[in-house]
């Protein structure tokens, strides 16, 4: 059974995901703080965190931080803020799907396990891709330029692998998105960016002159074929 570490201030929201999740065959986990928060993730090792970003004193940002310098577990943002920016920065900072508040139950177990499936397909497939100097061990989502081992989220592999798998093709944000998520929910193309400018800060010598991640103006982004 998967287990689903759910942290927010508010009952009433661990509540609802809780019988939601648990419905749907999940163990869940809760934890009100950051704090507590990371102390769970470190004794009980959840598939998978749900986690707001209005929290006290460590915020939902603050968390994410310190999980990704020790974790690649999988992070859904749960967020009442409007502000795009919140979003973004989630996302360059590893979070892999956002859900806003006022949210549906159904569609929070929805991503949650289009999440989790993507983890998995991430590892299955071809197990070797080879593109000039870039390797992706697909089974256990490692990627290497040349000899320097890099480290990439779930999210941030699967996207790079579908770019990957077809060197010089050019793909729609749209269609990167349906990658990385596996299911179709309103579109937020802009998370794309977010994700791209992630990897590019990890893989990239320059991420601002771009070697292995090429922007196609208007259209998207595809993996130079060369």
């Amino acid at each position: 059974m998967k287990k689903i570490l759910v942290v927010d201030d508010e009952p009433k929201i661990i509540q609802i995901a809780r019988d939601y999740l648990q419905s749907a065959g999940f163990g869940v986990l809760a934890a009100g703080d950051g704090k507590s928060a990371l102390a769970h993730v470190r004794a009980e090792k959840p598939d998978l965190i749900i986690l707001d970003l209005g929290l006290p004193e460590m915020d939902g940002l603050d968390v994410t931080r310190a999980l990704r310098k020790e974790s690649d577990v999988p992070i859904i943002m749960l967020t009442a803020r409007g502000e795009e920016s919140d979003k973004l920065i989630g996302l360059e900072l590893g979070a892999d799907d956002y859900v806003t508040k006022p949210f549906s139950p159904k569609e929070l177990v929805a991503r949650v396990r289009a999440v989790l499936r993507r983890l998995e397909n991430a590892r299955a497939g071809t197990p070797i891709l080879r593109v000039a100097d870039v390797t992706l061990d697909v089974p256990q989502m490692r990627v290497t330029i040349g000899k320097r081992h890099v480290e990439l989220t779930a999210t941030e592999f699967q996207l790079l692998a579908t770019m990957a798998r077809a060197p010089g093709r050019i793909f729609t944000r749209a269609q990167l998105l349906d990658a990385a998520r596996g299911v179709a929910f309103e579109s937020y193309e802009r998370a794309i960016d977010a994700h791209i400018k992630n990897i590019r800060r990890k893989i990239e010598t320059d991420p601002h002159s771009p070697r292995y991640l090429l922007s196609v103006y208007g259209v998207g982004y595809k993996f130079a074929d060369e």
